[in-house]
């Protein structure tokens, strides 16, 4: 639109101009080709085509695609331009209907007695330079800088004021007509090359280890060094536009800096020839990076030209793209460009190109003296980014055409060096690769980490080095390494605990050892349960041998045992030391939603993780025995503590002593099959058996089916499949409180569809089925 009514204006203008022009834009989607696609076709679209086209001739083209082939590429560009030529005759009509007046306007032209003059003094020594192979960029600029200064002495001397005052300008002529002539007349370049030939390309991957990405790219005498920094997805640039994307996570900032071309400039920001080759490398790369789902990196691309003698855009592209695996990206493939040129002969009478030579990978100079300069830059299987740069009014649409299959070529040859030195995404090391981590909260736990003003977030990042971005719902960590990954999600660990998934390995403490086991602290002040069977593939005696209080250890979650204990596992991580080193940054650490096995955090679990305390006449078992009857109850969860296992251990000793005489030693107890007592065991044995996580030391045993009236039994002896007979010592609504003997109470929950009549002080054959959430006995009726 803005090119079309530029034009209009100048037809319209009184200011002398050779339009108008007719610019279109073309998208694809579905194989399908559109003519001026709206924004929303566009977001769909493989191919965005800008072309500016006079009736004729072609002036411009613009290209981002998806790897495009040339085939379809050409197919568009016949598309285009006459749709794009549409534009031209309404413009001439209103310019006849209201416009103004062409000025006059008067060439100034050198006369050709000037020209002959200064053509045969420098004409000679030119051509022995061209034809010189030898010379390199700087050594050939000046070897036409001291042709320049001998003309310029002759015509000191002979007082030519004409000569002198276009010297500069002529002696250009001279040189372009000797280099056109002798591509032209006998297919030889300035550098000696065959015109569809490439210089000779040196590149390397990683020369920079210490950063995220780098590589040098190298082709003839240009020289590119190109960097990749990976951040959070909250450092993505913002962009203040009406239209399009508010954010771009993409970067690439390319610079040309004066010591490239051996000057000493100074600097003074970007000019439009950086952002512009910026933006073309920055648009070929794009087509090749993973989906933002998949890689939410912030990615920035920084190019710095070492040295220039031509395509230092199309140097960016392919050093971007090895950059981009060295950092670990997962790019489909590598990306490489090359700049086409082209050497025309114009009939004088007639202005149109009688003759002319395409050529591949073009010099500075041959930039500068030639007429086209095509930038094509894709991947093996298409084209991603072009931008033409013409110095005539338009060339004809065939011959650009035609310079799509020589570009292809020389990509070809261009990507044969390049994945031979990286073809694959590096591995990175986790000294300097950076880590994400997308975590899944609840807003109430992501307003516990926060903090008051945002005070707990800060000393987090101070305290580790990391960075915290939050949204709704999520927590996303950017950390420079592995280390500082684990040690910031270690911090947010304690502060609101991560969902415990079966299968996740977890950084604990231990807090206490015991001669089954070692209780473990982990995710935010949980407690876990190491079994002895768990400490190693090797068999192990005593706990002690193997870890010790205070010590830290990475333990994977096996799942939980009866009572409800969280089991963890060390010997299960042994055979993964060294698999956590990520292969690719694209696959690094990024939590993806998914559906495991998960253990919900302890204060989500439909259970109260409390102290157990015994009941008594007064307050019964459960505060109210509102249980929900169920056809098919799973046995009850428990998660106990290693303080609350200390005081289990107390009260056994204590309640074992006062039956027995303190001056009995319990290993010396004798116990008769008809005795009304269960069969004690040592202190050890009975507290090995309380708290094993091995459920198959509490599935029913025969040898635990003891006979009538167990008088004085313990709590903490009572095993599930144990039947004894109780006494019911209160009807609820819901159920029975039994009197176990000994003080203990257990509960019996109403079978649905039995109807049956019970009474107080009515003795009933029960069975151990499972334990309540408080470690009351569930007891369930027991037929002979």
């Amino acid at each position: 639109m803005a090119a079309n009514a530029t034009s209009a204006a100048l037809m319209l203008s009184d200011i002398p101009w050779g339009g108008p022009i007719g610019v279109i834009r073309i998208g694809r989607i579905c194989g399908q080709f559109i003519v001026n696609p709206s924004i929303n076709e566009l977001s769909m679209s493989d191919l965005n085509l800008v072309y500016a086209c006079t009736r004729d001739k072609t002036l411009m083209i613009d290209v981002q695609a998806r790897e495009i082939s040339e085939r379809d590429l050409e197919a568009a560009l016949r598309l285009a331009h006459p749709e794009a030529a549409k534009y031209l005759e309404p413009q001439i009509r209103l310019a006849a209907k209201a416009g103004k007046q062409k000025k006059e306007y008067k060439l100034s032209m050198v006369s050709k007695e000037t020209i002959e003059k200064i053509r045969n003094l420098a004409e000679a020594p030119i051509e022995a330079v061209f034809t010189d192979p030898t010379y390199g960029k700087f050594e050939r600029g000046e070897a036409l800088d001291r042709i320049t200064q001998d003309v310029k002495k002759t015509l000191e001397e002979e007082r030519d004021e004409e000569g002198l005052k276009f010297l500069s300008k002529t002696v250009d002529t001279v040189r372009k007509e000797v280099v056109r002539r002798r591509i032209i007349s006998e297919g030889s370049r300035v550098d000696g090359r065959v015109l569809d030939e490439v210089r000779p390309v040196y590149c390397e991957a990683g020369n920079l280890p210490v950063l995220h990405g780098s590589s040098l790219f190298s082709r003839g005498d240009t020289q590119v060094l190109c960097t990749v920094t990976l951040g959070a997805p909250g450092q993505a640039q913002r962009l203040d536009s009406v239209v399009g994307p508010s954010t771009k996570r993409f970067m690439l900032h390319y610079s040309f800096p004066p010591f490239c071309i051996n000057e000493v400039g100074k600097r003074v920001g970007l000019n439009r020839r950086e952002v512009g080759h910026g933006t073309l490398a920055e648009k070929a790369l794009l087509a090749v990076l993973p989906p933002e789902d998949d890689f939410p990196y912030t990615v920035r691309i920084n190019s710095e030209v070492m040295a220039s003698d031509g395509s230092t855009s199309m140097a960016t592209v392919c050093g971007g793209s090895m950059a981009l695996m060295d950092a670990g990206i997962a790019v489909r493939e590598h990306v490489a460009g090359v700049s086409v040129g082209l050497v025309s002969e114009v009939d004088s009478a007639t202005g149109e190109i009688k003759d002319y030579r395409i050529l591949t990978d073009i010099l500075g100079l041959e930039d500068h003296l030639g007429d086209m300069d095509f930038k094509i830059a894709g991947t093996r299987k298409g084209v991603t980014a072009i931008q033409l740069d013409i110095k005539p009014a338009g060339i004809p649409l065939d011959i650009i055409c035609e310079c799509l299959e020589p570009a292809l070529r020389g990509r070809l040859q261009i990507l044969d060096h390049m994945e031979r030195e990286i073809d694959a995404p590096h591995a990175k090391d986790d000294r300097n690769s950076p880590r994400l981590a997308t975590l899944k909260y609840s807003n109430d736990a992501i307003r516990r980490l926060i903090g008051p003003l945002g005070a707990l977030k800060r000393k987090i990042e101070e305290e580790t080095g990391a960075r915290i971005s939050v949204s709704d719902g999520t927590l996303t960590l950017l950390a420079k390494n592995q280390a500082v990954m684990e040690k910031v999600q270690e911090k947010v660990d304690l502060v609101i605990g991560r969902e415990i998934e079966v299968g996740g390995i977890y950084k604990g403490t231990i807090t206490s050892i015991k001669e089954y086991g070692a209780f473990v602290e982990f995710n935010g002040g949980q407690q876990g349960l190491l079994h002895i069977s768990e400490l190693s593939n090797e068999p192990v005696t005593r706990v002690s041998d193997v870890v010790s209080v205070g010590q830290q250890l990475s333990l994977m979650c096996i799942g939980q045992d009866v009572r409800g204990n969280i089991k963890l596992s060390l010997k299960a991580t042994l055979h993964r030391i060294g698999s956590n080193a990520d292969d690719t940054v694209g696959e690094l650490k990024v939590s993806a939603p998914k559906e495991p096995n998960v253990l919900p955090p302890v204060n989500q679990l439909h259970i109260q993780q409390e102290k157990e305390d015994s009941p008594s006449e007064d307050q019964p078992f459960e505060h109210n025995m509102n249980v929900e009857i169920s056809s098919s109850s799973s046995p009850a969860i428990l998660i106990r503590s290693a303080a609350e296992c200390e005081e289990e251990e107390k009260y056994s000793a204590v309640d074992l002593s006062s039956r027995n005489g303190s001056s009995t030693s319990r290993s010396s107890l004798k116990l008769k099959t008809e005795a009304p007592d269960l069969n004690f065991r040592s202190d050890d044995e009975d507290t090995d058996e309380r708290h094993s996580a091995d459920p198959s030391l509490l599935q029913n045993n025969p040898n635990d089916m003891e006979t009538d009236n167990v008088a004085n039994i313990s709590a903490r002896r009572l095993k599930i499949g144990m039947v004894l007979t109780a006494k019911v010592h209160q009807i609820r609504a819901r159920g029975l409180v039994l009197d176990l003997g000994g003080g203990i109470r257990g509960m019996y929950r109403f079978e649905t569809g039995v109807k049956r009549y019970f009474g107080v002080g009515e003795e009933l054959r029960v069975k151990c089925s499972s334990f309540s959430g408080k470690g009351i006995p569930v007891m369930s009726l027991f037929e002979e």
